[in-house]
């Protein structure tokens, strides 16, 4: 995964939610204990804190840096704010030499940044689009490519079905539902 990926992931949210941005953002976002408002604040702050990781390349933390949204910004503001900071995510990832390794639970390459900035940006989008009764899934594409470098012990069947249950946002026949989880993304090489 790389920088199209995530600009492609930015797009696709922004087609979504853009047009709902007149909406009630105080709502919570699916099964999470934040509003829309607050979900749409962290898909930016995720976002940024991935293009920090790897401009700085820490290798045993996260910067202590977090993004501040005003309080007062609209749901439009909101997403804008995103997209800057899936901006600064795609340039970062669009100049990382391939080698490059940066703290994210250990050493983690820039196709895994992506991966993360992608499925941030896709699963909390599907977390409000649950909100405000927007019938939306997570396109199959990018859904793939975050299972194969995130989840490669994901079970087979539709990448977007699977991706969902993978994040315990939904259900596979036959799989108990998934009530806690974590993505692979560092890299022991």
């Amino acid at each position: 995964m790389d920088y199209q990926d995530v600009d492609a992931a930015v797009a696709e949210m922004l087609r979504v939610l853009g047009p709902q941005s007149a909406e009630d953002w105080t709502v919570l976002a699916g099964s999470l204990e934040w509003t829309c408002w607050q979900t749409a604040a962290h898909i930016g702050h995720d976002l940024l804190a991935y293009a920090g990781q790897l401009a700085a390349q820490p290798a045993s933390a996260y910067l202590p840096i977090d993004l501040n949204v005003r309080p007062t910004a609209s749901p439009a503001e909101v997403l804008q704010a995103v997209t800057a900071c899936g901006g600064l995510l795609s340039s970062a990832l669009a100049t990382a030499n391939p080698t490059l390794r940066a703290w994210h639970w250990g050493p983690c390459d820039p196709e895994g940044f992506a991966a993360m900035g992608v499925a941030e940006t896709l699963l909390h989008t599907y977390d409000i689009t649950r909100a405000l009764s927007v019938d939306w899934l997570p396109p199959a594409p990018l859904s793939a490519a975050v299972l194969n470098r995130l989840f490669p012990a994901a079970p087979p069947g539709d990448p977007t079905q699977v991706l969902l249950w993978c994040t315990g946002r939904g259900e596979l026949v036959g799989l108990p539902r998934q009530t806690s989880w974590r993505w692979e993304a560092a890299r022991s090489d």
